[in-house]
């Protein structure tokens, strides 16, 4: 459990500090920011996550080991996996929110824990007890009004659009997790060199595909040189690792439980905001935060341990 729960700290982490470079010239303050900057934000942090990632599989002379992982079934599936997790539902998001809004955008997307669950059940055969049932669907619930009171009202310019954006999301997240997990179950593909090639592949798609598709790599070459991208470059290193904690979680406790630790996320970023911004949360934010953690951590936890034998029974089937 524990590596989905730091995967979940250093994503607050990395929500943050991505944040911090987004409201930074050339990314905020122009009506090219306004068209560009999320689309080639996410380019840049996945594509310094793959960096990041390139220079800790080199040191550990993991390379060739990635190479020979690409090469398999199991391997391509995670390439699949990639591509849903990434340019897909990453794009969907970006449709989502230019077109119902960061509030509607957040409440919709916190569904993608519950399809992969759903998805780990029908083909990883992972079996979820009710009480965990029960707790992640109160963690969604706490993610649902976190997304909606940070994101504030929403207007909406394409609602079909926008909702069809948002399913996106919702598929392409909760289908990496579990395509990523089946991929790992080959020896032949570990989570590191899943991990790998899910950065690598992501941020290929995003340079070659989704960029020129929204004609922002004339924005995307005139914001590199900035001090901002110099965040997103550290917030790649946090998402990086947050990654490497995940991809474990993944492949020891499951693609369901490690899903339900790895939102916990939305509360670590709040706590993250007062530590680095000075940003104090609301007394609703908190509880928000209160119930996601407790929610998270009961989703993925034996309530066996937890609380004594007896107590899984009461709950399960």
């Amino acid at each position: 459990m524990k590596y989905g729960f730091f995967s979940g700290i250093l994503w607050g982490l990395d929500t943050v500090i991505l944040g911090i470079g987004l409201a930074m010239a050339p990314y905020a303050g122009t009506a090219a920011a306004a068209a560009f900057a999320s689309i080639v934000g996410s380019f840049l942090h996945d594509a310094f996550c793959a960096i990041w990632l390139f220079g800790y599989m080199a040191l550990k002379g993991r390379l060739k080991d990635t190479v020979a992982a690409l090469k398999t079934r199991s391997g391509k599936v995670v390439v699949l996996g990639a591509l849903l997790g990434g340019p897909i539902g990453m794009t969907g998001y970006v449709i989502a929110i230019s077109n119902i809004g960061a509030a509607y955008t957040a409440i919709i997307s916190a569904f993608y824990p519950a399809v992969g669950a759903f998805l780990s059940y029908v083909l990883l055969k992972e079996r979820m007890t009710k009480g965990q049932i029960v707790a992640l669907c109160a963690a969604l619930l706490g993610v649902m009004a976190m997304g909606y009171l940070s994101a504030g009202s929403s207007e909406m310019a394409n609602a079909p659009l926008g909702l069809f954006g948002a399913a996106l999301t919702v598929i392409g997240w909760g289908s990496e997790a579990v395509l990523c997990a089946w991929g790992m179950k080959d020896d032949s593909v570990d989570n590191e060199t899943a991990l790998q090639i899910r950065e690598t592949t992501s941020a290929l798609v995003y340079g070659i595909v989704a960029l020129p598709i929204f004609g922002a790599w004339g924005f995307a070459s005139a914001a590199i040189p900035s001090v901002a991208t110099g965040f997103i470059a550290l917030s790649g290193l946090a998402g990086a690792t947050s990654y490497l904690f995940y991809y474990k979680g993944i492949s020891t406790i499951g693609a369901a439980k490690a899903m339900a630790l790895n939102i916990s996320y939305s509360a670590w970023a709040v706590v993250f905001g007062f530590l680095l911004l000075d940003i104090v949360p609301t007394i609703p934010s908190v509880v928000c935060c209160v119930v996601i953690l407790v929610g998270t951590i009961l989703a993925a936890t034996d309530w066996n341990e937890l609380f004594g034998v007896g107590s899984t029974n009461c709950l399960s089937d």
